[in-house]
C-alpha cells in the first residue's frame, strides 16, 4: 500500500508542477496529460515513465484485491481452492466487469470510466474502514492486540470525514 501511495503521489505532484509551471491547468483527461508531458519537461522518456508508473498503480491495485478476495475466501468464506484456481477467479471477477464496460462504452470513454471507478470505490471504502475500526476496537475479537481508545476515536473520525464527503460527492451529482 505504500508503494502504491508513493507512486499515486508522485505522478499527481509531477502532473500538479509540470502543467501548473506551464500554464496547463484545463488538463483533465488522462490522454491530454500524456500528450503533454513531452513538450512540456522536453524528454520522450517522461511519457513512457508516466505511463509505467499508471501500470505498476494498476498492478498494485489488483494485487491487493487479489489478496484481499483470497483472505475472505479463505478466512471468512472456508472456501479453500487451489492456489491457480483462486487467483483465476478472483482475478475474473475483478477483470470481467471492467472489460465488459470498456467493450460496451468504447475506449473513447476511458477517461470517465476512469473517473467513475474511482467514484465507485470511493462508495466502497466506508464498507471497510467502518468493520475494521469496530474489529480493531473489540477486545473480544483482538484480545491483547486491540486498538487504544485514542487510536480507534482518530479511525472514526476519520471515517466519519471519509462518510462526510461521500455524501457530499452524492449530493452534488444529483443536485447539479
Amino acid at each position: 500500500m505504500m508503494f502504491a501511495l508513493t507512486v499515486n503521489a508522485s505522478i499527481l505532484i509531477l502532473a500538479a508542477a509540470t502543467f501548473h509551471t506551464s500554464g496547463q491547468t484545463e488538463v483533465a483527461d488522462i490522454d491530454r496529460a500524456h500528450v503533454l508531458l513531452e513538450p512540456l519537461l522536453g524528454s520522450n522518456l517522461a511519457p513512457t515513465l508516466f505511463g509505467v508508473a499508471l501500470l505498476c498503480c494498476g498492478l498494485n491495485s489488483t494485487v491487493t484485491a487479489t489478496m484481499a478476495g483470497q483472505i475472505v475466501m479463505e478466512g471468512f468464506i472456508q472456501l479453500r481452492l487451489a492456489p491457480w484456481a483462486r487467483r483465476l477467479v478472483t482475478r475474473l471477477i475483478a477483470m470481467v466487469p471492467a472489460v465488459a464496460v470498456i467493450l460496451w462504452l468504447g475506449a473513447g470513454e476511458l477517461g470517465r470510466l476512469l473517473i467513475l471507478s474511482q467514484v465507485v470505490l470511493s462508495f466502497q471504502l466506508p464498507f471497510a474502514i467502518v468493520p475494521l475500526v469496530m474489529f480493531t476496537a473489540s477486545e473480544a475479537k483482538m484480545g491483547p492486540l486491540v486498538a487504544p481508545r485514542w487510536l480507534t476515536a482518530v479511525c472514526g473520525l476519520i471515517a466519519a470525514v471519509i462518510i462526510a464527503l461521500n455524501i457530499n460527492l452524492l449530493a452534488t451529482v444529483i443536485l447539479d
